[in-house]
């Protein structure tokens, strides 16, 4: 749902593309820089060069994506590195225009599109959005999941992983003191969540990391003790950004979230090749939203007419598993998705793997409700993948746990595993190792992940999932308007003055959203502007399929087997490989 693009996805841009804030900088092209000629050099040599430049700058997507030579090293956010990863993105754009397009085979012109178009992503997110100076998240998060992807996938014996979850664990409190260091005034809600990651992480580390570790470490006194020693600079450090969060961050945190109209439009353009003006893509969003408000009205009257839609959707939602049998229940849910596949041919599954269902880490649990973590296309051991679902805070009231678990309801489920599991995130992972190129293996949008994954939720009801049930439909329409209204929201958030309490209304009123959950959904257009993407992506899915079958042939499991094995690139360069 919320977090899953899948873990290969926007390598190129690391992690600074959820860091969204406001900064009066023009939103320019980077040029070559002065004096600099770049005589052509090979396109397949250059990429190599660019990917190895990311994975330097962000060691922990290395690890992610099965190269392990990263595995020992942890991202320097200081502003010296930051600085020069701008212009070393300067340098390799330069390098990239000097290649002679006309040269390159049709796969190859593809490919070096959709480098470009997200190098220009990355310095436009590190030079003008400039999360890293706005955007506290950003340290709070990066430790727990570097670890984390260490720890729970084992591609190398544990004492190995071991050794290198201490190399980062030392790097953590440089981690802290950059962020420390960077972040100035940002959005109280962006530090807001920063403060619940960090203290999640405190658990986190404590608890999951040193019974991990000990294991690991079996009879190796020496190695238990290095561990130790590390680990507790790690949790100083974090308790420590926790403290500066909430005593000394918190209360200067007055800053702006919104990007303004050319930001959003140039940020759009560039991470996902979307170039529309913003009066055309706001209505396409707002004319979606109303086609499936009222298929949701029609739906709810079929299954008691006697009740507003609002007070169907609440009947629904009461039918919920408890705290305690959230993650069970999801594990129960979801084979039956997966036989209904099977059974209808829509598209070929290639393997038998399964993933695993467990709760969402507690570095990762901001806005999430469930995400997809796979094993990247380089990874040649370790096959885990982990469907994440995220449990209920101990800290919550009881209200905010009941709404939080009414989300949980079985038809809902359904839909969530459709758009998790079969046929979306995790079979499009399954088909990585199959991608062509090392782009299409390395560079995913969300446009196409999430777009994939969201028309994979309709197009199975449209295909007979639910046996004429009316209660998954309506999941499936719940779903569609909770993307519709983001996709409304993010560009209400961005560009027209909208308050996060503007948008959870939207979230109340157009998506039945409990008051709760509508925050969160709200507060998420704040550091996610471009969340338009789930909405839009499927769209143009759809569109893409008819187009398909238009010119090849009837027939969707044709359509869907050619979509998938081209990987996650944005859609504009799917369709010309698919329609070519």
């Amino acid at each position: 749902m919320l977090k899953a693009v899948p873990a290969r996805a926007l390598l190129l841009t690391a992690c600074w593309l959820f860091c969204a804030c406001a900064r009066q900088v023009p939103s320019t092209t980077p040029e070559s820089p002065s004096g600099s000629a770049h005589p052509p050099e090979s396109f397949a040599k250059l990429v190599d060069t660019i990917f190895e430049a990311s994975f330097d700058f962000s060691p922990s997507n290395g690890t992610a994506v099965g190269l392990h030579a990263y595995d020992s090293k942890l991202e320097d956010l200081s502003r010296p590195r930051v600085e020069a990863r701008i212009r070393e993105l300067e340098t390799l754009l330069a390098r990239l225009r000097a290649v002679d397009r006309a040269s390159l085979s049709f796969d190859d012109t593809i490919d070096a599109e959709a480098v470009e178009s997200q190098l220009l992503a990355e310095h436009f997110e590190l030079s003008v959005v400039r999360g890293w100076e706005h955007n506290p998240m950003l340290y709070a998060g990066l430790p727990g999941g570097a670890i984390d992807g260490l720890m729970k996938r084992d591609f190398a014996p544990k004492a190995e992983r071991l050794r290198s979850v201490i190399a980062r664990l030392k790097a953590v409190p440089a981690v802290f003191a950059a962020g420390k260091a960077n972040v100035q005034t940002p959005p109280r809600e962006f530090t807001d969540l920063a403060l619940r990651m960090a203290k999640g992480s405190v658990g986190f580390f404590e608890g999951s990391v040193a019974t991990w570790a000990k294991d690991a470490a079996g009879n190796d006194a020496v190695l238990q003790s290095s561990f130790l020693a590390a680990n507790r600079a790690a949790v100083a450090a974090v308790k420590d950004y926790a403290r500066w969060l909430e005593t000394d961050l918190l209360p200067r945190s007055t800053g702006k979230y919104a990007l303004g109209e050319e930001r959003f439009l140039t940020k759009l353009r560039y991470e996902e090749m979307i170039d529309l003006p913003l009066p055309e893509l706001l209505a396409r969003g707002e004319a979606n939203l109303e086609k499936d408000y009222r298929d949701f009205v029609a739906t709810a009257k079929r299954i008691d007419a006697r009740l507003t839609p609002a007070q169907v959707m609440a009947r629904m939602e009461e039918d919920h598993p408890t705290a305690q049998d959230l993650i069970p229940s999801v594990r129960r849910s979801v084979e039956g998705v997966r036989e209904f596949l099977v059974a209808k041919d829509l598209v070929t599954i290639p393997s038998e793997v399964r993933p695993r269902v467990e709760e969402t880490p507690p570095y990762a649990r901001s806005g999430s409700f469930a995400s997809m973590d796979t094993p990247g296309p380089y990874e040649t051991k370790a096959t885990e993948a982990f469907y994440y679902v995220t449990p209920v805070e101990p800290e919550w009231d009881a209200k905010h746990q009941e709404e939080h678990l009414s989300l949980y309801n079985a038809p809902v489920v359904s839909v969530i595993n459709i758009h998790e599991m079969w046929p979306g995130h995790y079979l499009q992972f399954l088909y990585a190792p199959r991608f062509p190129t090392k782009v299409r293996k390395l560079v995913a949008v969300g446009s196409n992940a999430e777009g994939w994954a969201h028309y994979a939720e309709q197009m199975m009801l449209d295909q007979g999932f639910g046996n004429g049930d009316p209660k998954p439909r309506l999941a499936q329409l719940s779903e569609a308007l909770l993307r519709d209204c983001r996709y409304v929201a993010g560009i209400k958030l961005h560009t027209a003055g909208w308050t996060v309490e503007d948008a959870a209304r939207l979230f109340r009123e157009k998506c039945f959203q409990q008051p709760a959950n509508a925050y969160e959904e709200a507060r998420r257009g704040a550091y996610n502007p471009t969340y338009l993407y789930y909405t839009f992506g499927k769209l143009e899915v759809q569109r893409l399929a008819q187009d398909y079958q238009a010119a090849k042939g009837p027939g969707l499991k044709q359509f869907h087997d050619a979509f998938v094995a081209q990987g996650s690139l944005p859609l504009p360069l799917v369709r010309r490989l698919l329609l070519r």
